[in-house]
């Protein structure tokens, strides 16, 4: 009979046996610590309680008669798509106002809108005015959007302009 068989195992498989159940202890301690000691997390990287969202907000229609809430788009030409804002940022979105940055893409249809180029122009952009939507009487959307041109605006329109949103 050989000696070195304590169990019917060799050192070596006691050993692998051995490293691995200390292993495999060692983990579940240092999950069990880390679960019971909250760890410290610097005041920037701690989020703090979201806003209540509000379940009913005011949309913005679009020109397939889509309600919206905050979109980054908003296509403003919807009979030849020759004005488009985009990447807009809004900064509110609230009962009566909405406010966001953004670009205002204008084809100069120079020599014809076909051939023409799109044209950045930087705005800000405000919605307001809620009314009763006709084609969902429960919801709000917004009638009015003012665009503001921050810099300088596409010819003939005037840098302040206000639309009346039919959709």
């Amino acid at each position: 009979m050989d000696d070195s068989r304590v169990g019917g195992l060799t050192p070596a498989t006691r050993t692998r046996s051995g490293v691995r159940t200390a292993t495999l202890l060692c983990a579940a301690a240092a999950l069990a610590v880390g679960a019971a000691v909250p760890t410290a997390v610097p005041a920037s990287a701690q989020q703090t309680p979201r806003a209540v969202m509000d379940p009913n907000p005011v949309v913005v229609v679009d020109c397939f008669s889509k309600g919206q809430v905050r979109p980054r788009e908003y296509l403003l030409a919807c009979g030849d798509g020759n004005n488009r804002l985009i990447r807009l940022r809004w900064d509110s979105w609230g009962r009566r106002t909405a406010t966001a940055t953004g670009i205002d893409m204008v084809n100069d249809c120079t020599p014809y809108c076909a051939a023409g180029r799109f044209r950045p122009y930087p705005v800000k952009v405000t919605l307001n005015s809620p009314r009763s939507w006709p084609d969902h009487p429960d919801v709000q959307r917004y009638t009015r959007m003012r665009v503001l041109y921050t810099d300088t605006a596409p010819s003939p329109v005037p840098k302040d302009v206000t639309y009346k949103l039919d959709y």
